[in-house]
């Protein structure tokens, strides 16, 4: 096992395997590990809390960009009822 492997750990995906679900999962499994440790070095006492507040509002808008570049929830061959359009 490397430090990667202990520091990031990854979770198994369960979801449709599609390419972008795939890499979404793996951004959104990241954007959770990087909080977890945001939040524990503000509990700490070693990142101000404004600072912290700043830095996941930063990871947010991250994969937010990500979600919409992979077009996650999108299915353009669905209408607004989820029923496929021929």
């Amino acid at each position: 096992m490397n430090k990667d492997d202990f520091l990031y750990p990854r979770g198994r995906y369960y979801g449709q395997v599609k390419p972008e679900n795939l890499v979404f999962n793996a951004n959104l499994q990241e954007f959770a590990q990087r909080v977890s440790y945001i939040c524990n070095l503000e509990t700490g006492g070693k990142l101000p809390p404004g600072q912290a507040y700043e830095q996941i509002k930063d990871l947010w808008k991250q994969l937010k960009h990500s979600k919409k570049e992979l077009r996650i929830g999108e299915d353009p061959f669905q209408d607004d009822q989820g029923e496929v359009e021929e």
